[in-house]
């Protein structure tokens, strides 16, 4: 069953032609992470390689493609967990990083912090020789255009959320047995400046233990935070559930006590694998066993190859 990685695109509500975009965008993650895993690659090698893979993806709202805030700005937000160590690192509410995943893992192993935010770390970036990019080259035109779109009185805040598929997210066991998580995001459209979801708080935005499981989740972030989502789907593994009833069950949960959607892609030590979700579509792919298995809607399995025949 090992080595796996399951990924997904954010949950949500997205018209048809950006959809079919985000699948491709969410299997060709899975299979970057997957590559390296066959090779022997560690868990926290194949996770921050496929968020890395969809921040690249203008198709997705984390790095380049993030959604605006009030000002139209941008601000990041990642997180990655090890669950061999429970050693875990975050960054919050920075902008001129192309991949604020790969900065996440430089706090976990390079700092004695868990999460730097805004320019604290971009300091810490520059101090560790991460590129500086323009802002400008991580704003896409369709995110300007929600953006103002979203300025005016009368807009419609569930319509607003239409149409951009929320936070990236990874999770894997590498052969070793070794789990790990990463998330990353660009938060919430027209967001207030300085606003920090779950994505950079361990437990919501993420959790990775060897000993239970992974856990990264999508959705409104403050619905996540007030349940720690991440971590709650793994209290129910702790309890016996399988990653999909444990799933399903903090998900419902979620649903029931603060009207929240979202969703989660999961993992246990034995490669049992779930992606679950409330929203009406999450875009998600797994890769395991030489096979691909990917989805949107309720209900979907689809499953091809993991090589590609060229």
């Amino acid at each position: 069953m090992l080595p796996v990685v399951v990924v997904h695109g954010g949950a949500g509500h997205i018209p048809k032609e950006r959809a079919e975009l985000s699948t491709i965008g969410v299997k060709e993650a899975a299979r970057t992470g997957y590559a390296i895993l066959q090779k022997g690659g560690s868990a926290m090698d194949a996770v921050v390689e496929a968020v890395t893979s969809m921040e690249n993806n203008p198709r997705f709202n984390a790095g380049r493609g993030s959604v605006l805030n009030m000002k139209g700005e941008i601000e990041m937000d990642a997180i990655v967990m090890d669950g061999k160590s429970l050693a875990s690192g975050a960054v919050s509410a920075v902008r001129s990083v192309a991949n604020p995943v790969q900065l996440a893992r430089l706090v976990m192993e390079k700092t004695n912090h868990l999460c730097l935010t805004a320019e604290g770390a971009s300091k810490f970036a520059r101090s560790m020789g991460v590129p500086e990019v323009p802002e400008e080259s991580l704003i896409t035109d369709y995110a300007k255009m929600r953006w103002k779109k979203n300025l005016d009185p009368d807009a419609n805040p569930v319509e607003c959320q239409m149409g951009k598929m929320g936070t990236v997210g990874a999770v894997a066991v590498d052969i070793d047995g070794n789990i790990a998580c990463a998330t990353s995001t660009g938060g919430m459209i027209n967001k207030m400046e300085g606003r920090v979801g779950d994505t950079p708080c361990v437990g919501c935005g993420g959790y990775a233990d060897n000993k239970i499981g992974a856990v990264s989740p999508t959705g409104h972030g403050e619905a996540i935070m007030k349940v720690t989502l991440s971590r709650l789907v793994l209290f129910h593994m702790e309890q016996g559930k399988t990653p999909e009833e444990a799933s399903d069950l903090a998900l419902a949960y979620m649903k029931e006590r603060v009207e929240g959607l979202g969703g989660v892609v999961v993992v246990d030590p034995k490669g049992t694998w779930a992606a679950r979700f409330s929203s009406l579509q999450m875009s998600w792919a797994a890769a395991q066993q030489g096979e691909l298995h990917f989805g949107l809607y309720h209900g979907e399995d689809f499953v091809e190859p993991v090589q590609e025949h060229t």
